[in-house]
């Protein structure tokens, strides 16, 4: 047997082993562990119950007299609603296309040592995200159906799943993403694609700017509040930013996690402290007031092993202080 022969026996029983040991675990997951009677019983008792369940007292879950007090007034509570019961069920069948996930896997192991997560769920069309819904869009700028503005922008827009909740309520839609897989997701859905380093010298105002978990991600985040805040229509443009909560900066870089360049660390323990703290120590000092702030999940498709991933978002609206407001603080 020549040695290219025996490379791909060798090549072909590896893949063989790996989906071999990936069918065991996923067994193990749908056997008597938290896989699929509890998790699959506790998504259907969630797209059947009309409150929500247990899952939506915990994922939206605020204690409003834990925040500041000028905070309290702008908290709304909100709550789980018909298009996120969809997408976890959308997520739950999609962990059951086994083969679908079984080459997923293989393709993540092989490229994640050099290509970024979202780089890779680019490529597999995989990992969509989900921050809010119209309705929840809606409620947080307090607009109606009809309402229309100019452009839009959003940072960071991955695949464009959320930019599409936004999207009707604007003449022009804009995005800005670094990965090239996503970028042709976003292009294929007709936004206008800026350059990371461009949106915010072109001398172009948007109405409405979203930051949705990009703070947490990028290398100088209180120059980005800067720079959105400089791009925003005076008086009347808007700032939406969703932060992960407990803060916690990364960035990914290829296939490596790494500290950003300006690390911003948040105090407090619970998600009302958080939200405190990133209103005193992080909008004010960049000249942003809260207009209201929000609780809600930020969910992302699962996988071979899980049904969905959550994890909890701070979800602000910000609008720009005067000059006079700003150098009072």
């Amino acid at each position: 047997m020549c040695h290219l022969q025996l490379r791909t026996l060798f090549f072909v029983a590896w893949v063989l082993g790996y989906f071999t040991f990936l069918l065991s675990v996923r067994r193990m997951f749908t056997g008597k562990h938290v896989r699929s009677p509890l998790v699959r019983t506790l998504i259907a008792s969630i797209v059947n119950d009309g409150d929500g369940g247990a899952l939506q007292q915990e994922w939206y879950r605020c204690c409003p007299d834990q925040l500041r007090e000028p905070l309290r007034p702008l908290f709304f509570q909100s709550d789980m609603d018909d298009a996120t019961k969809a997408f976890l069920q959308r997520s739950a069948d999609k962990s059951g296309w086994l083969f679908t996930q079984l080459y997923h896997s293989f393709v993540s192991t092989v490229l994640s040592p050099v290509v970024s997560r979202t780089s890779i769920n680019g490529f597999l069309s995989r990992g969509s995200m989900f921050v809010y819904s119209t309705n929840q869009f809606r409620q947080l700028l307090r607009i109606s159906p009809d309402w229309r503005a100019d452009r839009l922008l959003d940072l960071g827009a991955g695949d464009g799943g959320v930019t599409q909740v936004m999207a009707p309520h604007f003449r022009e839609v804009y995005a800005t993403e670094v990965s090239p897989p996503m970028k042709w997701h976003l292009h294929r859905k007709n936004y206008k694609l800026l350059g990371i380093d461009e949106w915010h010298a072109s001398g172009v105002k948007f109405d409405v700017i979203s930051c949705l978990n990009l703070l947490d991600r990028c290398d100088d985040p209180l120059q980005l509040l800067r720079d959105i805040r400089r791009s925003l229509v005076p008086k009347t443009g808007r700032l939406i930013v969703a932060a992960v909560v407990p803060f916690q900066p990364w960035m990914e870089i290829g296939g490596r996690w790494e500290r950003p360049k300006e690390y911003v660390k948040i105090k407090g323990k619970t998600w009302e402290e958080q939200v405190n703290n990133l209103t005193n120590e992080v909008f004010h000092k960049v000249g942003f007031e809260v207009e209201a702030v929000t609780r809600l999940p930020y969910l992302c498709e699962g996988d071979l092993y899980k049904e969905y991933y959550v994890l909890d978002d701070a979800v602000f609206v910000l609008k720009a202080l005067d000059d006079g407001d700003e150098n009072a603080q």
